[in-house]
């Protein structure tokens, strides 16, 4: 280092008169050595730090999406996620309306939503082992990717996985909150009404579908976050991959 600085010294000062030596041991060549030294460098993660941040970054967003889902009206109150009635059930909640049944109509809606709240907060678990699968190359692509591609990649390579276990646990918490008893209810009121068809549709996917819908579009929204504001990066190691 000290012979190429003062080549790099002679060739930039000619007008020394003054050798190698001399400039090595003097106050300016000291002065350079000293601050080349000290220069600071911002060294690029390397890649175990960027897979460990990127799986930090999933890990982080999906507690924060668990929480905010399975919260008592955490679907029924946010606009973004809240589930609406199946298309196959508006011409039923229209005629139910009329005829001056619509707190069967709000029932029902209002279970299905409380039904996916009770659904979500068993996610986190089902989120966590899906992060755990992530490769290098996975991570390295989510991190020069678009403000959602974490989430992207988690929905696509995991989606069928998170069904088949999450399905199970929808049906459960739609027996808990009674809305197999709030459906057959509105049905057969609307049954009973001359010249009317009966709605078909498998309420357990419909409401699985939306669930998920949900906690995707929730924990895109935190991935936004952390790539976008330093004050949402909870960690140091959030901090190191994603800061600039």
């Amino acid at each position: 280092m000290a012979r190429t600085s003062c080549k790099l010294l002679l060739l930039l000062l000619p007008i020394i008169p003054a050798g190698c030596a001399e400039l090595q041991n003097g106050l300016m060549t000291d002065d350079l050595l000293r601050s080349m030294q000290q220069a600071p460098t911002k060294a690029k993660p390397d890649e175990q730090t960027v897979a460990a941040g990127l799986k930090e970054a999933l890990r982080v967003g999906a507690e924060r999406t668990v929480a905010a889902t399975s919260k008592t009206d955490g679907f029924l109150t946010n606009q973004l996620i809240h589930i609406a009635l199946p298309d196959q059930f508006n011409q039923m909640a229209r005629t139910l309306r009329k005829v001056g049944l619509g707190n069967q109509v709000d029932a029902l809606e209002t279970g299905m939503n409380h039904a996916a709240e009770r659904a979500a907060g068993e996610a986190k678990t089902v989120f966590w082992d899906a992060i755990t699968q992530m490769t290098l190359v996975d991570a390295y692509n989510i991190l020069n990717g678009g403000e959602s591609a974490a989430t992207g990649y988690f929905r696509a390579h995991t989606a069928e996985r998170l069904r088949s276990r999450f399905h199970p646990i929808v049906a459960a918490k739609m027996q808990e909150v009674g809305l197999y008893q709030l459906s057959n209810q509105a049905i057969n009121s609307y049954n009973a009404l001359p010249f009317v068809t009966k709605p078909a549709v498998d309420l357990e996917s419909y409401v699985t579908e939306k669930a998920l819908d949900g906690l995707f579009k929730t924990l895109a929204q935190e991935e936004k976050r952390i790539r976008q504001d330093p004050a949402a990066r909870s960690t140091e190691l959030l901090r190191r991959v994603f800061g600039k």
